[in-house]
């Protein structure tokens, strides 16, 4: 049940709250999977190759936001069970990531090292995941975070390992569209 900051809600308006957190969260995951997708495509050697990412992305994304609007899904399985103050909470937590990624880019770029950019992004994202699971109710962020946090482990290995700046960015940049499909659908169908 949500807990509420004034009064209590019926239990109808927190299966349209649930609902609308599912659909609102399916749609933000797919739409920035897709910007990861086109980004892990824009370092692929083969035009071919980054071309076809970029027309199976679009594909997958609307599937995924499709499966979260579709008529007749199945309720959530629970009610969010969202702290007081949440969406202050979680605007919160936006607005640190927003700046910790253009701080990273300033860095990464000011210092000469841009293939640091895609690795720390996405650390950052992974990172915000985790106040993301309380602050929504939504435990499988965790993991969300966790996979998002080893795309960008992986992507420092490869620095290190002196592979190039677009090999790092296809392989942090698919691994974390990967990850972040996999929250959408997930939120879609298993809410």
């Amino acid at each position: 049940m949500i807990q509420p900051t004034t009064s209590t809600p019926t239990d109808a308006e927190c299966a349209v709250l649930t609902r609308t957190l599912r659909r609102r969260g399916t749609v933000v995951l797919s739409v920035f999977a897709l910007v990861w997708a086109f980004a892990g495509a824009s370092g692929l050697a083969s035009s071919g190759a980054a071309l076809a990412v970029e027309i199976l992305a679009v594909p997958v994304t609307a599937a995924a936001i499709v499966l979260a609007y579709r008529k007749g899904a199945a309720p959530s399985p629970r009610a969010v069970n969202l702290p007081e103050n949440w969406a202050r909470s979680v605007g919160v937590v936006n607005v640190i990531e927003l700046a910790a990624i253009f701080a990273v880019i300033a860095a990464s770029n000011a210092s000469g090292h841009p293939a640091f950019i895609p690795p720390a992004i996405a650390l950052v994202v992974g990172l915000h995941f985790i106040p993301l699971a309380r602050l929504y109710d939504q435990w499988q962020y965790k993991g969300t975070a966790a996979l998002l946090s080893a795309a960008a482990v992986l992507g420092l290995a490869l620095i290190a390992a002196g592979v190039s700046d677009e090999g790092v960015r296809a392989v942090v940049g698919l691994a974390s569209a990967a990850t972040l499909w996999a929250s959408a659908y997930h939120v879609a169908v298993k809410g």
